[in-house]
C-alpha cells in the first residue's frame, strides 16, 4: 500500500531514540521530509546523520525541550521554516516509565508535575504551534505516543499523564477536524528499544531478578507471547500519519501485542 507520504513535511519530538527514531526512519523511507528534536544537541545530530545514511533522506536536527513553552514554539517554527511548512507532528518525547517509584505510597509529587509538564503540556504546546501550519496546508496529522499504563492501575504518574493524553487527543480531534487535521494517540506496552535492557537492568537491581527474567515476564503479558519492537509500533504510527488514515481521529489505539485482558468498546 502506498501511504502517500512522499514529500510530506514531518516533525518528530523525541527523534533521537526509541519510538521517535523508529518513526523518523520509516518517514524517511517513505519519502517524507523530516525534522527531529531532542534536548541534547550531540545525540540529535548523530541520529540525523545515521538516519540519513540509512534512508538517503535529509533530516533536520533541532534542539528543544517540551517543558519549555518558548523552546517548543521556536522549534516548531524552525522545523516549518526548514521544511517549507509542516503537516505531520509526532509527539514521542517523554521520560520512560519504570525508572522511579510511581506507586501510590511512594510516588514523588515532583515527578507527577514533571511528567505532566513534559508530556501533557509538551504535547499541547507542540500541537497548538504546529496546528497553525497544518491549517495553512489544509491538511495535518498529530500522533502522540502514550502508554498502556493509561488503562491499568498502579502507576500514579505515567498512568495519569497517559490517561490525560487520551482526553487531550479527543479534544484536539474535535477542534481541528474541520481543517482536515486528525489527532490520535497510541499506547505501547513494554517494547524492544535501544534502551530496554538498560532500563530493565535498573529494575533487576532493585528486585534481585535477572534482566532476562523481567523480559520473559513482560512478554507473557501479551497475547503474542513476545515483546513488540519499536519498528512495529512505528508502522502503526506511520499509517496514522498518512492520508490513508483519514477515517481515524480522536482515538487511543493499543499497540502492545494484546497486553492485558480489559475489553474496550
Amino acid at each position: 500500500m502506498d501511504l502517500q507520504l512522499k514529500g510530506k513535511k514531518a516533525l518528530v519530538l523525541g527523534g533521537s531514540h526509541g519510538f521517535g527514531r523508529a518513526v523518523a526512519l520509516r518517514l524517511g523511507q517513505e519519502g517524507a521530509q523530516c525534522a527531529i528534536v531532542s534536548r541534547h544537541e550531540e545525540s540529535i545530530r548523530q541520529a540525523a546523520q545515521q538516519l540519513q545514511e540509512q534512508t538517503g533522506a535529509t533530516y533536520f536536527p533541532l534542539v528543544g525541550d517540551t517543558t519549555d513553552a518558548a523552546s517548543i514554539r521556536q522549534v516548531v517554527d524552525q522545523a516549518a521554516q526548514q521544511l517549507g511548512g509542516l503537516e505531520i507532528l509526532v509527539n514521542s518525547a517523554a521520560r520512560p516509565s519504570g525508572d522511579l517509584p510511581e506507586d501510590f505510597e511512594h510516588v514523588d509529587e515532583a515527578l507527577i508535575l514533571h511528567d505532566f509538564e513534559e508530556k501533557f503540556l509538551g504535547t499541547l504546546r507542540a500541537a497548538r504551534a504546529a496546528a497553525r501550519y497544518m491549517q495553512q496546508a489544509g491538511w495535518g496529522r498529530i500522533v502522540t505516543v502514550g502508554g498502556l499504563t493509561a488503562r491499568t492501575a498502579g502507576s500514579v504518574s505515567a498512568g495519569a499523564r497517559n490517561a490525560a493524553l487520551v482526553h487531550l487527543t479527543r479534544t484536539m480531534a474535535s477542534a481541528l477536524g474541520r481543517y482536515n487535521i486528525t489527532a490520535n494517540v497510541v499506547h505501547p506496552s513494554t517494547s524492544v528499544t535501544e534502551t530496554l535492557r538498560e532500563r530493565l537492568a535498573r529494575g533487576a537491581a532493585a528486585t534481585g531478578e535477572s534482566v532476562d527474567a523481567l523480559i520473559e515476564t513482560a512478554a507473557r503479558q501479551n497475547a503474542l507471547g513476545r515483546l513488540i519492537t519499536a519498528d512495529e509500533i512505528a508502522d502503526v504510527i506511520l499509517f496514522l500519519c498518512s492520508p490513508r488514515s483519514v477515517a481515524i481521529t480522536g482515538e487511543s489505539i493499543s499497540v502492545g501485542g494484546g497486553t492485558g485482558t480489559g475489553v474496550y468498546y
